[in-house]
């Protein structure tokens, strides 16, 4: 798993994209957020962290991050972590499934977690609904997400070898099937 925001400053993060579209490590920052880090740094819809959004209408941006999880086996996954927003996030979502945390501040961190079963074999999205309402001017946005923990089991080398023989079982039967049926036509 990636931590928010690891490249250069006014990059594109390759690892996010909001609503589809670039999210971008934004700087100069909103002087009221928590200060980035090694750690971790804003994502914000665009390179300078302090553009002004929706000065009329509430919006909500989705904030995803794709990753793999090729290798792994999705059932003994788990994930922790925390995350500071300007100005909510209303939802997390893992491959479609809520999980757990919701609200935040630009100022604190909130901390949530993955559910069991959230996690799929190959690609897996994991989605903050970040909702920008609408105060006095200017009117920032932006996510930062930590990752205390991210845990999955690698299948052991018996269970591979089970799937290798039970492929080649299968292989097997369908070469038979296939020289009986020829035996037949013939």
């Amino acid at each position: 798993v990636v931590n928010t925001g690891l490249g250069a400053l006014n990059s594109v993060d390759p690892d996010w994209d909001i609503d589809g579209g670039n999210a971008f490590v934004g700087n100069p920052l909103n002087s009221n957020w928590l200060a980035n880090n090694a750690t971790s740094k804003w994502l914000t819809p665009a390179s300078d962290g302090r553009t002004s959004f929706d000065p009329v209408n509430a919006t909500t941006r989705l904030f995803t991050l794709t990753f793999s999880m090729d290798g792994y086996l999705p059932a003994t996954a788990s994930l922790t972590g925390r995350f500071a927003v300007d100005n909510a996030v209303t939802s997390i979502k893992l491959n479609g499934t809520t999980i757990t945390g919701s609200g935040g501040s630009f100022r604190n961190w909130t901390t949530f977690s993955s559910v069991p079963g959230a996690f799929v074999a190959g690609e897996n999205k994991l989605t903050f609904a970040v909702l920008n309402t609408v105060p006095a001017s200017p009117n920032p946005t932006g996510l930062r997400v930590e990752f205390l923990s991210a845990n999955a089991s690698v299948p052991e080398p018996a269970s591979w070898a089970m799937m290798i023989a039970g492929f080649a079982a299968i292989g097997a039967a369908a070469r038979r099937r296939s020289t009986a049926m020829s035996a037949t036509l013939a």
